[in-house]
């Protein structure tokens, strides 16, 4: 099946495709390789989830917002590829957490997007990955994720 189909059949709706709020690009291709810069859990220009979670958010906001960044992530790809059946396969996800300094859920969180990239790409969207606990985020973010995949 599709990759865009699978998108419509999981009825996913994707965000509009964040744009850079700095000196740099989200998408940077090299021979099949993509690198994806940092992306937040925004729907267009409004931060959705702000915070630390284990303090003002709770395990399962945080996997929300994981999985929020991961719906921005496959809006760049398919805004920067025209489709998202250009995915060879997720590489690596690393997801920063901004957590309290007691939390260590970190990859519980971060399984909001894994389990995003499995759903939409199956076999294809299992990746390598470290989840990394921070004290702070841009924005007040409660996480951030970057992505590494090959196209075909």
């Amino acid at each position: 099946m599709s990759f865009d189909l699978k998108i419509k059949t999981l009825a996913l709706e994707l965000p509009e495709v964040p744009k850079p709020v700095g000196s740099y690009v989200s998408f940077v291709e090299s021979d099949s390789l993509v690198f994806l810069s940092g992306l937040l859990p925004r729907r267009g220009s409004e931060l959705i989830f702000r915070g630390k979670v284990g303090a003002d958010l709770s395990v399962e906001q945080g996997i929300q917002a994981a999985r929020l960044c991961a719906l921005n992530a496959l809006s760049v790809i398919r805004g920067q590829c025209g489709t998202l059946d250009k995915v060879g396969r997720i590489l690596r996800v690393v997801g920063y957490i901004q957590a309290h300094n007691a939390f260590t859920d970190h990859p519980k969180v971060l399984n909001g997007a894994s389990d995003l990239f499995k759903e939409v790409f199956g076999e294809a969207g299992l990746h390598a990955r470290s989840a990394v606990g921070v004290a702070s985020l841009p924005a007040n973010a409660a996480c951030e994720i970057e992505l590494t995949f090959r196209i075909r």
